[in-house]
């Protein structure tokens, strides 16, 4: 499922230029995605897509109740507490990465909830690091936002070969 959320990102970043579900499926099953991968996918953009929807009309609008109850907006002064189950699927590592992020201010927290929503929609237990950061690429892709250099930095780069200093 991973390989064709890659090339679909690859190909479809600039978010208006992805293609409706059928014919994204078209095309994906023309490049030679495996047709079981390609619904496993499509079956997690949508979710994706009904996500980020819900964040964003929740963000704009003076609502009293989020239309997810996930989605709501926490205190400033809040503490994200991971249940069992989460922590299970996601794995030390994973949340690790993205405490990272939240304390480096570049994850918002609607976002980081969007993130672990579809982190327990993938398969795999515990989710490896390179498939969340495949994940947290594909909600920046939602929210329309792109990740600044830095975090691209992160999110992109094969960290076997760097060296810590």
């Amino acid at each position: 499922m991973f390989e064709v959320l890659v090339f679909v990102y690859e190909n479809y970043y600039a978010g208006d230029s992805c293609p409706e579900p059928a014919h994204l499926e078209r095309k994906l099953n023309a490049v030679g995605f495996d047709s079981e991968e390609i619904e496993d996918a499509l079956n997690w953009l949508n979710g994706l897509h009904t996500a980020a929807r819900s964040s964003k009309d929740f963000a704009g609008t003076s609502q009293l109740v989020a239309p997810e109850p996930w989605l709501r907006e926490p205190c400033p002064t809040s503490v994200r507490i991971y249940p069992v189950a989460e922590q299970t699927h996601l794995g030390q590592e994973c949340m690790g990465f993205i405490c990272f992020l939240e304390s480096a201010g570049v994850l918002p927290a609607s976002m980081r909830e969007v993130i672990i929503e579809r982190a327990m929609a993938a398969p795999g237990e515990p989710v490896e690091l390179d498939d969340l950061k495949i994940i947290i690429l594909m909600v920046y892709w939602s929210f329309g936002k792109e990740p600044d250099a830095l975090v691209l930095d992160e999110l992109c780069e094969d960290n076997t070969e760097r060296v810590a200093h």
